[in-house]
């Protein structure tokens, strides 16, 4: 990050919601390709029955818990929500009342107000996979040059991932690859005795890039199956679906991760060499083996992380701080967080972004106490 005028900033804990409710594999009976689970590592997923705001609250109460933090001296939430519909789209099916509900900034408001936190500066995004990666940037270059946080002060990212209720459950290709979840990150100065950081922020950003051909898309389909807690099944009349193709997210994603990761390094003045992990979206762990080849071609050999969604799913925009938070006490150095979605519904595009941590003594001593 910039630090004129103002320290650094980094992660000094996470917190993650997982939904109660797992749905297996076997739920999905033969409309489940065979070699599923052996491309994506996907056995089971989390499906969430509360919203994306409540599970959002469930990260921050848990981090309350686990941290002992004050919210009164949180000065800024960023919401990050994939499983928003776009306003286009929102608008062309849903009525006014329920397009409104779909907006990330109202949500934003509407946590914050949850956690009595009236006085907080929010803001909300989608972005879909590349969320966390995209609400690093705008803490980076819009918030903590204004803020100016002093040492007890930080801010929140919360993420909430709800796809299951847009997902075509009869898509052979689409239906089991993604899960709920929600995670709240703390950002604080580096400075900070409080909040002790683990990881500084050394850089973070996330853009859109042009492709081939749109990969994305939503549909209202008909009679589509949806899971019930205890096994069942009901059919929907009509859902409000996305869809991806998958051959072309399979091609692209690992080249958008990996060119995001290079162009972060040479943005911070760094080097492939000086990576020790790389922490990449858990897109699924095929998606992850390739991105791993191709950041080779940017000098990238530090250790890959890989095989977290076996249990989970693609928790697309909670992926990366499923991942920090599970590989914790393992990261040291320099690591390398690098994303990619899909653009707008629609439209020839994809997103990509790369977040460059480098841990901190603190979080150095900790680790080889632990060890």
């Amino acid at each position: 990050m910039d630090a004129h005028n103002h320290p650094p900033l980094g992660i000094s804990a996470i917190s993650v919601h997982q939904s109660a409710w797992e749905l297996e594999n076997d739920w999905f009976g033969e409309t489940m390709p065979r070699k599923f689970a052996h491309h994506t590592g996907i056995e089971a997923r989390g499906i969430s029955l509360e919203d994306e705001v409540t599970m959002g609250q469930h990260a921050v109460r848990r981090l309350q818990r686990e941290t002992g933090c004050d919210l009164a001296d949180c000065r800024g939430i960023v919401f990050v929500s994939p499983s928003f519909i776009p306003p286009a789209i929102a608008r062309r099916h849903l009525d006014p009342e329920q397009a409104a509900n779909e907006r990330p900034r109202h949500a934003a408001r509407q946590l914050a107000r949850r956690l009595g936190m009236r006085q907080c500066r929010t803001i909300g995004l989608n972005w879909f996979c590349c969320g966390y990666s995209r609400a690093f940037a705008v803490v980076s270059r819009r918030w903590a040059p204004r803020l100016a946080l002093r040492h007890d002060e930080y801010l929140l990212v919360v993420t909430a991932s709800r796809i299951s209720r847009i997902t075509d459950f009869g898509c052979r290709q689409t239906g089991g690859l993604f899960g709920d979840m929600a995670a709240a990150t703390m950002l604080a100065p580096v400075t900070s005795h409080r909040h002790p950081v683990h990881f500084e922020v050394v850089h973070a950003d996330a853009e859109k890039q042009p492709a081939e051909r749109p990969a994305f898309d939503f549909h209202v389909r008909p009679g589509v199956p949806v899971p019930v807690p205890g096994g069942g099944t009901v059919h929907a009349d009509e859902r409000l679906v996305y869809s991806l193709d998958g051959m072309a997210i399979a091609e692209i994603a690992p080249r958008a991760m990996s060119a995001a990761a290079g162009k972060a390094l040479a943005a911070a003045g760094l080097s492939g060499g000086d990576v020790n992990f790389v922490v990449p979206h858990q897109a699924g762990s095929g998606i992850v083996r390739f991105t791993g080849m191709k950041l080779e071609d940017y000098g990238i050999h530090g250790e890959l992380i890989n095989g977290l969604t076996r249990r989970t799913g693609n928790v697309s925009a909670c992926s990366l701080p499923h991942a920090l938070r599970e590989t914790w006490g393992r990261l040291t150095g320099l690591i390398a967080c690098p994303t990619a979605a899909v653009g707008s519904p629609g439209r020839p595009e994809v997103l990509q972004g790369c977040i460059l941590l480098r841990s901190t003594a603190f979080h150095d001593r900790q680790a080889a106490a632990a060890a």
